[in-house]
């Protein structure tokens, strides 16, 4: 089974939004050699490594209108991904890297995804008011939750993919925040973990 087959299984998206990832990835192996938008080595991989790693994250919020803020986007994920597969979602990228966030408005104008690019440090964003913050492979957990206390609604989630050292990170974390997290295994990575996170509060 081919891994973009893989993926349809997996998500179960319709054709349409398939193709608009058709684009997509056709996009970022044309861009990827000048920018790196990806390692090399995990190009191959596309549609399971980056597609099908972002795409899990949808599944953690209910169906909706939904503000979501993908934080460090880079290639575009794994919020450009949710855009594509969950319409009814109002994504915004946040990426300071010029060149990347050219690439970013590339793909959305190319595929016509419910999306908006912010090109600058998210430190420097105003608060973004969101009912969901995302961000992979950007920074410790105890950096991205000081992030998301900034720019979450009070009421609002974080979900931040997490790797084997998901657990040290969850610790050290708890040294400077308080919060409440569901952990959920990663679809693509037996090491890996989905942690979403709510009422974000410093603990001291």
């Amino acid at each position: 089974m081919s891994d973009r087959h893989h993926f349809q299984r997996e998500t179960d998206v319709s054709r349409e939004t398939l193709e608009q990832l058709d684009t997509y990835a056709a996009l970022l192996e044309k861009w990827n050699p000048r920018i790196n938008l990806v390692s090399r080595a995990t190009l191959r991989d596309l549609w399971h490594r980056h597609f099908l790693d972002s795409a899990q994250l949808a599944d953690l919020i209910p169906s909706g209108p939904t503000i979501w803020a993908d934080i460090g986007s880079g290639g575009g994920f794994p919020g450009l991904i949710v855009a594509l597969i969950r319409p009814d979602t109002e994504m915004t990228l946040v990426e300071s890297d010029q060149r990347k966030a050219a690439f970013l408005n590339t793909v959305i104008r190319a595929t016509n995804a419910p999306a908006k690019v912010i090109s600058r440090r998210i430190e420097d964003a105003a608060p973004l008011n969101a009912d969901v913050i995302s961000a992979r492979a950007l920074a410790p957990l105890k950096d991205l939750l000081s992030l998301a206390h900034q720019h979450l609604k009070p009421t609002g989630n974080a979900i931040f993919p997490k790797g084997a050292t998901h657990a040290a990170e969850t610790k050290e974390a708890l040294e400077q925040w308080a919060y409440r997290c569901e952990t959920t295994p990663s679809k693509t990575d037996p090491d890996a973990v989905l942690l979403k996170i709510a009422e974000i509060q410093r603990a001291h």
